[in-house]
């Protein structure tokens, strides 16, 4: 995964846009009965996301990941570390979900299971994002205000 590399011509912004895009199709998605069709439309939305992750986890990585973060706080490494390694470990998970929707069929035997897993998914992955957040407001914060 960080030997890829950065896409070019996309933003940060760009991925937060698709990936936004991309998880309210999966709601969706995991709202409708199972059946081929919606199996089908999983699969897309999964791979779009397992394409878009890894790029966007390079593309903040160009510079070194939370590099603005680093050069401030150099002592905040163990942080910044397990974040990118979460991160990693979301899309590795996302990948075994996604794995097992293709491998595992018909998808209404396992729907409700999958279901369970790709809605702990997405709240992993909203928990990743808000303790990105934190950690990067917090050194802005602690920045602008000066240290104690």
């Amino acid at each position: 995964m960080n030997g890829l590399p950065p896409p070019s011509g996309r933003t940060l912004a760009d991925f937060a846009a698709l990936e936004y895009i991309l998880l309210g199709d999966l709601r969706d998605l995991l709202e409708e009965e199972p059946g081929d069709q919606t199996s089908r439309w999983l699969v897309a939305v999964l791979d779009a996301l397992l394409e878009a992750l890894p790029q966007e986890l390079a593309l903040k990585s160009q510079d070194g990941f939370l590099e603005d973060v680093l050069s401030t706080h150099p002592h905040w490494e163990p942080q910044v570390e397990r974040l990118r390694s979460e991160y990693v470990r979301l899309c590795v998970w996302l990948e075994e979900l996604r794995d097992r929707l293709v491998s595992r069929s018909p998808f209404e035997e396992i729907a409700s299971r999958l279901r369970y897993d790709l809605r702990e998914w997405m709240t992993a992955l909203h928990a990743y994002h808000r303790h990105e957040t934190r950690l990067l407001q917090t050194s802005i914060n602690i920045e602008v205000g000066g240290e104690d």
